[in-house]
């Protein structure tokens, strides 16, 4: 049996209201077009970003927050308890986190934009009050998802991290207001690796095992390599944190090698999986999953030169980019191009006897043309433009990625509109 197969068997009856993952994945379509503008609205600090309150900040927060993990939250609450079989025990909880992260993280937006410190500090706050009980819904999925050791082994990973992170954030906020970290670019630099490698990279890493052999129809990736990956990952992770925090340069070259060798393991598991899935014609959406599987050990790559001197002066922001900007949001734009029309698709209600409507049926695929190319273009143009400290370039690609959103919006409001048409 595939494990599309698997996955799919009962999943109809651990769905959760259609309301609550896709407003989820509206917000964090509204935070994408809102990053886009913080970007040209701070274009010119770009290239040689290096922290510090301001529109660039507030824009790698409606990254980092308002678009990966507003849409980590959504998905993971819908897709673990179907690839787990475990029905959530309540839905208000995840109905409070919405109501406690995304106006949290707007608050926070702004507080950053205008340099408003209590307005950070309250923000935050709330913010984290959310992920913390999102942690702890997660943490109950996962304590019964026997039949899944690996998604399971990386979901923890991932809610150890997403702790830390939490923890690491309300200090950083803090400290603008009554100093509190002896180093806060050391604790920031840790808050970005928990973050990006930590918390988001072992769910794109996790969920990647479920999902690809799902969209190809291939078997699961071999057991004992995927653990292989997972213990590689996890020691990558842990030593950078422990590098960033102790400004220890061995202990970050260790852990960029060690991370080398997991995307090593783990390309090769996908590759596998797609020569030996049953479907062959994977559409646009793999265009971008292609692209964020070249673009993870570039990253990687990109932060080994930093660390030694060789990416040039704006080398760390050029890592930055690339993993939160690069590998990340674009793996989960390819991801989220095909698990929206497939979740609307469940969801979907016909009269009696009818079969649910296709994916197909409930997507637009002209706006997922305009989108891969201004965000494949945005993507490069910013790069170039930090690497070569060339603010021109960060406008427009900034400007681009703008047109980019737009479409990916229309693309989203697309598929609920016909949801609701639907049912």
């Amino acid at each position: 049996m595939t494990l599309a197969a698997s996955f799919l068997a009962g999943a109809k009856s651990r769905l959760l209201p259609a309301s609550i993952p896709f407003r989820f994945f509206a917000a964090a379509a509204i935070f994408h077009l809102l990053l886009w503008l913080a970007l040209l609205a701070g274009a010119e600090h770009v290239p040689s970003f290096r922290g510090g309150p301001g529109p660039v900040l507030a824009a790698v927060h409606l990254l980092a927050l308002g678009v990966l993990t507003t849409t980590a939250i959504g998905a993971s609450a819908q897709l673990l308890p179907v690839a787990t079989r475990r029905a959530l025990a309540a839905v208000w909880p995840i109905k409070l986190v919405f109501w406690l992260t995304v106006p949290g993280t707007a608050a926070l937006v702004v507080g950053f934009y205008t340099l408003h410190t209590p307005m950070m500090i309250l923000a935050a706050i709330a913010t984290s009050t959310g992920l913390i009980l999102f942690v702890l819904i997660l943490a109950d999925n996962l304590r019964r998802a026997g039949s899944l050791p690996v998604v399971a082994a990386y979901g923890w990973a991932a809610l150890v991290a997403l702790v830390l992170l939490v923890g690491f954030g309300l200090l950083l906020a803090f400290d603008y207001e009554i100093g509190v970290l002896p180093d806060h670019g050391a604790a920031a630099l840790v808050h970005m690796i928990l973050g990006g490698f930590g918390f988001m990279g072992m769910l794109a890493l996790g969920f990647s095992h479920v999902l690809i052999p799902m969209f190809t129809l291939s078997a699961p990736p071999e057991k004992r390599l995927s653990f292989i990956e997972f213990a590689l990952a996890a020691i990558a992770v842990a030593f950078a944190a422990f590098g960033a925090f102790s400004g220890n340069t061995p202990a970050l070259t260790i852990a960029a090698l060690i991370g080398l060798a997991a995307a090593a393991v783990h390309l090769w598991l996908m590759h596998r999986a797609l020569a030996g899935g049953m479907r062959k014609r994977l559409g646009r959406s793999f265009v971008l999953i292609r692209a964020s599987w070249l673009l993870l050990p570039t990253t990687l790559l990109v932060g080994l030169a930093a660390l030694h001197g060789g990416a040039g002066t704006n080398g760390p922001t050029l890592f930055g980019f690339l993993l939160v900007g690069g590998w990340l949001l674009t793996f989960l734009l390819g991801v989220l191009q095909r698990i929206l029309p497939f979740l609307a698709s469940m969801h979907a209600v016909r009269s009696a006897g009818g079969a649910p409507p296709l994916a197909s049926e409930l997507a637009a695929s002209s706006p997922l043309v305009l989108h891969a190319i201004c965000h494949g273009l945005a993507v490069a143009l910013l790069a170039i433009a930090i690497a070569i400290d060339v603010r021109s370039l960060a406008r427009l690609g900034a400007a681009i990625g703008l047109v980019g959103a737009a479409a990916f919006a229309w693309f989203v409001g697309g598929v609920v509109r016909r949801l609701v048409v639907a049912r």
